[in-house]
């Protein structure tokens, strides 16, 4: 009983997702040109790409900003 109700729940956020649209929120700062987002209602997680555009946050995509972060955060304050 409790799994169909989690389900229940989960389909109407998609529904009020894709009727009003994401509201999407800025999760981390990877660099000053990319960041993670994520959606408040559905969960959604989204990303920047190379042209700057969101696309999803796929586990491919998560490694890379997790090394860009710490390549960023070594030069950064190696110059400090």
């Amino acid at each position: 009983m409790n799994t169909t109700k989690n389900r229940k729940n989960i389909s109407s956020r998609k529904i009020l997702c894709s009727l009003f649209g994401h509201k999407i929120v800025t999760t981390r700062n990877v660099t000053n040109h990319f960041k993670e987002y994520k959606c408040s209602i559905c969960g959604l997680e989204l990303t920047d790409d190379l042209k700057g555009h969101k696309t999803f946050l796929t586990p491919e995509l998560k490694d890379i900003n997790e090394a860009l972060l710490s390549l960023y955060k070594k030069r950064h304050f190696a110059i400090q």
